[in-house]
């Protein structure tokens, strides 16, 4: 396997190669950009034509023609004057070129009649293009700005074998069957409606149940660790965001409601929680000996997301989060932090998905003051003080410049989806400026005044993403202790229904309530199969020998026929399993 730097040489390569072969077949085609991305290339273009399935079919045929052609790849420079000439049919590469610094090299790659400005580098020659598939057809935003048009992207991949190409091709088949937009329908979890919207999943019961367990699990957790939960208003007036500095900085997120220049009130649906949770910390003074305050809430928040970017339960309008606010003074600063990173990454260890995260230490963009609150020295000091902390606990992070928050720092626990897009899943922020703004003080041993620090923070993330990753991670086939049927009774005949109510009173004293019962007039066989479609984990089958031993026949998901028990034997075997959260 050659390293990933060749590799993604050699899809960009691949990217103007589709390009090309784009340009022959649609000559009116406007080229936008055509980067290499982990998991291929894509190039966006701005065409009135839509491309179907049939397109890429045809593309890549012109494809294979370009590589048969062997047409050299060659790189050459050209002062700006004949860079814009050269491009004058090109607007988009125009204004790339007109945004780069005056001592800026602008170089192109040339092969056969294509053209196009690259920094490059590619590969000698199209030849070298052999294994490659394009995938798909969407739409995208030039430049990623809703604003701005939406030009098509055509999404392709790239390997130097076709073996590995294979490879790639069948786990994206899997991808797709763990696809929690098609799964999660598929098993009734939960569904959509254009009369709703779109980005306002509708929770069916199985879903709603697993949103449920999640919860009581999180609350619970957050409880032994010292939340105190609070329950605040789904809404507010804009007075209470112009405070916080969120009408400057997010109105375009949120849903207002009103107009500002004909009512008296304007409202907005909350696009977070903190200004409020804040008001239950100025309910009264404060000293240093209340602090820490660890206030929690299983908060539903609104955010109007552009429509392009929403996805199944990843990323919706309206969601419910698993939030925390925590004011501390500089002392406790660092213990508190690690107490929030301990509760996140005991979710993630409990749910199965601590293997599949990353970390982000978000930083602000100094060249873009606009975005941010504070002062140079205030995120100086945030900045340093958090790095400190992740430096300390050895957190192995990478910094992402410009994706603070506008009022301080955070540590963003990311983690990808089946088809490897990533997308931040908990947050931990550190924030020394919304307590002045709120006039948030605690009287210190000293009988000074202070603004304590703050800590936002959510310990499972939004619980539908974390649905949509649930699904996608176990393929539908929960841990008993989700799952929102834990045990299908199958009996065999009519006559076995009176032990099969008897064996159900047994699991619900034991705690295990979560139970179906198939008494259609089925054959067993058929029974079976469609409960593992409905991946349960255990089907427990009854019939006269069970009656007669007082026994159950067990088939799990998981192991199979697994054979007859006691009736006790399986209920502590569940409660085990429930109990330690086994997965």
């Amino acid at each position: 396997m050659c390293e990933m730097n060749e590799l993604q040489t050699l899809r960009h390569s691949a990217s103007h190669v589709m390009a090309q072969a784009v340009k022959r077949l649609f000559p009116e085609t406007k080229l936008a950009i055509g980067p290499a991305i982990d998991t291929g290339f894509y190039y966006d273009f701005d065409t009135e034509h839509t491309f179907t399935p049939e397109d890429l079919e045809a593309i890549e045929a012109e494809m294979k023609k370009i590589a048969k052609e062997n047409l050299k790849i060659e790189r050459f420079e050209l002062p700006r004057s004949e860079a814009l000439e050269l491009m004058k049919d090109e607007p988009y590469k125009v204004e790339l070129i007109n945004e780069l610094p005056q001592d800026a090299v602008i170089s192109f790659y040339k092969q056969g009649e294509f053209t196009d400005l690259c920094a490059g580098p590619h590969v000698a020659y199209t030849s070298k293009i052999k294994a490659y598939k394009l995938l798909s057809a969407t739409g995208a935003y030039w430049r990623g700005n809703e604003k701005n048009k939406m030009l098509q992207r055509i999404y392709g991949t790239a390997f130097f074998t076709k073996e590995e190409l294979a490879a790639y091709l069948e786990q994206l088949e899997e991808a797709k069957k763990r696809d929690h937009n098609k799964l999660g329908r598929e098993l009734e979890l939960f569904t959509t409606s254009d009369l709703i919207g779109q980005g306002l999943p509708i929770l069916l019961p199985k879903g709603a149940r697993i949103i449920q367990i999640l919860q009581r699990f999180v609350e619970d957790e957050e409880q032994k660790r010292g939340w105190q939960l609070t329950k605040t208003p789904l809404m507010a007036k804009s007075d209470l965001y112009k405070l916080s500095g969120h009408w400057d900085h997010y109105k375009d997120g949120m849903f207002v409601l009103g107009d500002e220049e004909k009512d008296k009130e304007v409202f907005a649906l909350r696009p977070m929680t903190c200004p409020f949770q804040y008001q239950a910390y100025l309910n009264r003074g404060r000293s240093y000996r209340d602090l820490p305050m660890r206030l929690n809430e299983t908060s539903t928040l609104f955010r109007n997301e552009a429509s392009g970017e929403m996805h199944g339960l990843i990323r919706v309008r309206q969601f419910t989060i698993s939030e925390g606010h925590l004011m501390c003074t500089p002392e406790q600063l660092e213990d508190e932090f690690k107490g929030c990173l301990e509760l996140c990454n005991f979710m993630l260890e409990t749910l199965g998905l601590d293997e599949d995260v990353s970390y982000r230490f978000s930083q602000w963009d100094p060249n873009d003051r606009e975005k941010y609150i504070g002062t140079q020295e205030q995120w100086d000091e945030a900045q340093s003080v958090m790095k400190k902390i992740l430096d300390h606990l050895k957190i192995p992070y990478k910094i992402g410049i410009g994706e603070a928050a506008f009022y301080g720092p955070k540590l963003d626990i990311q983690i990808k989806n089946v088809h490897g897009k990533e997308d931040t899943l908990i947050t931990i922020q550190i924030d020394q400026m919304l307590a002045e703004k709120f006039g948030m003080e605690y009287v210190d041993k000293d009988g000074t005044k202070k603004n304590p620090y703050i800590i936002h923070r959510t310990s499972i993330g939004c619980y539908e993403r974390t649905l949509a990753l649930l699904i996608e991670k176990y393929a539908g086939a929960f841990p008993v202790w989700l799952a929102p049927v834990q045990v299908k009774l199958l009996p065999i005949a009519d006559r076995h229904l009176d032990y099969v109510y008897d064996v159900k009173k047994k699991l619900e004293d034991a705690g295990i309530w979560r139970i179906e019962i198939d008494d259609r007039s089925e054959k067993i066989g058929y029974k079976i199969r469609e409960a593992q479609l409905e991946k349960i984990p255990y089907m427990l089958v009854i019939g006269d020998k069970d009656i007669e031993n007082n026994s159950v026949s067990v088939r799990s998901r998981k192991d199979g026929d697994i054979g007859a028990m006691s009736c006790d034997e399986f209920v502590a075997k569940i409660v085990e399993e429930v109990a330690t959260k086994k997965r």
